[in-house]
C-alpha cells in the first residue's frame, strides 16, 4: 500500500477559550493510503497539554518515517500494521487507521456504521461548545450556534483564570438566554477540589447534566472524594487516553470523554467503548480542532455512545471535507456511503 501525507490550515470562525489558553485554528495533516485502486483517508490533528506534545511538525515526522516501512504491507494486514504503528504518537496512530478503515468500508461496499452493525438512529444529539469569556460573549456564542444547528445540548467551558464567580456568572447568562437548553459543563482540570465539590452542588441546582474534567491531571487521587460529594455525574477527559486507564479510573468516576487522537483511532475506540461498558461507565465521544474528516469517523461509532461533542468542524471557516450531515434534533449522522462518506471539497 503506498502512504501520502498533506498539510492542511484550519481557522476557527470563534476562537475557543479553555482553563488551558484560546485556540483559534491549526494545521492538521491528511494521510491517504492508497491499494487495489481504492483510497482511505485519515486524519492527525495536533494534541498538545500536559506532558504530551504531539505537535503537527513532530506527528509529520513520525508518519514520514514509517511510511516505508508499512508500504510492505496490504491494508487487510491489519494486525501486523498495529503492531508496527504502536509506537507511533496516538494521533498518528489515529489516522492511519481511520485511513485503513475507510479502505475496508470502500472494499466492502458498506459504511462504517453499516459494517460493525450500528443503528443509526440510536445517534444522540451533539454539544456545541461556548468558551470561557464574558456573560456577554456566552450570549452572543449561544445566539452563533442557533443559527448552525438545532442542539438542546450546550457544553460550558468553565475554569476560568478570573474565578468560580467568573464561571458562575458565564453559565447564568447562558441560562438566561438559553432556558430550555441541556447544559454540560468542562472545566478542564480548572478547579481544585474544594472549588469542584463547591461548582458541583451549585450546578447541579441549575439542572446541569454532568462536570467533565474538574480536576487537574494529577490529582486523580482526589476524584473518590470530588464523586463521594458531587450530585452530578463526574466525567475524565485529559485523565483518560486509551482501554488501559479504564480499570483505575472505573471506581473514581462515571464516564470518559473518548478522543480519536487521543486513544489512536477507531479500533482502540471500540475497545474503550467495550471496557467502559464493561465496567459500568458512560461514554462521551469528544474532539480537539479536528475537520469534518475525523468528525464524520467518530460519528460511525456514535451509536454506542451516551454522549457527542464533536463539533469542532462547525466552528470552521475554511474546512476542506464534507460528510456527516446535520439533521433535525441537533443530530449529525454519517451517510450510506462505503467507508467514511467524505469528501474533498473542490
Amino acid at each position: 500500500m503506498q502512504i501520502t501525507i498533506e498539510r492542511f490550515t484550519l481557522t476557527k470562525r470563534s476562537p475557543l477559550t479553555i482553563s488551558r489558553g484560546t485556540n483559534r485554528g491549526n494545521t492538521n495533516l491528511w494521510i491517504k493510503i492508497a491499494a487495489d485502486g481504492l483510497e482511505g483517508w485519515g486524519e492527525a490533528s495536533p494534541l498538545v497539554h500536559g506532558v504530551h506534545h504531539q505537535t503537527t511538525e513532530a506527528l509529520e515526522t513520525a508518519l514520514q518515517a514509517i511510511a516505508p516501512r508499512l508500504a510492505q504491507y496490504h491494508p487487510l494486514d491489519r494486525q501486523r500494521i498495529e503492531q508496527a504503528i504502536q509506537p507511533l504518537p496516538s494521533a498518528a496512530r489515529a489516522a492511519i487507521d481511520l485511513a485503513l478503515w475507510d479502505w475496508l468500508g470502500k472494499r466492502s461496499g458498506l459504511a462504517l456504521w453499516q459494517l460493525w452493525g450500528g443503528d443509526r438512529d440510536r445517534i444522540p444529539p451533539i454539544s456545541v461548545t461556548i468558551g470561557i469569556g464574558s456573560p456577554e460573549s456566552a450570549r452572543q456564542r449561544v445566539q452563533q450556534w442557533r443559527e448552525a444547528i438545532d442542539t438542546p445540548w450546550l457544553k460550558l467551558k468553565l475554569g476560568s483564570p478570573e474565578g468560580l464567580a467568573a464561571d458562575r456568572a458565564l453559565v447564568e447568562a447562558v441560562r438566561d438566554e438559553a432556558p430550555q437548553a441541556r447544559l454540560l459543563v468542562d472545566a478542564n482540570g480548572g478547579w481544585d477540589l474544594p472549588g469542584a465539590i463547591a461548582m458541583a452542588d451549585w450546578l447541579a441546582e441549575r439542572g446541569v447534566a454532568y462536570l467533565e474534567q474538574p480536576l487537574p491531571v494529577g490529582c486523580e487521587a482526589q476524584l473518590a472524594e470530588l464523586k463521594a460529594r458531587s450530585p452530578l455525574p463526574i466525567f475524565v477527559d485529559e485523565s483518560c487516553f486509551d482501554s488501559r486507564d479504564l480499570p483505575r479510573l472505573a471506581p473514581l468516576v462515571d464516564g470518559i470523554n473518548l478522543k480519536l487522537m487521543k486513544c489512536g483511532g477507531l479500533s482502540e475506540a471500540a475497545r474503550m467503548v467495550a471496557t467502559a461498558r464493561a465496567c459500568g461507565l458512560q461514554v462521551m465521544f469528544g474532539c480537539y480542532s479536528d475537520s469534518t474528516l475525523a468528525n464524520t469517523a467518530a460519528l460511525h461509532l456514535g451509536a454506542w455512545a451516551d454522549y457527542l461533542d464533536l463539533d469542532s468542524h462547525l466552528n470552521l471557516i475554511d474546512d476542506p471535507f464534507v460528510g456527516a450531515a446535520i439533521a433535525p434534533g441537533g443530530r449529525l449522522l454519517p451517510s450510506d456511503r462505503p467507508g467514511l462518506g467524505v469528501d474533498r471539497l473542490s
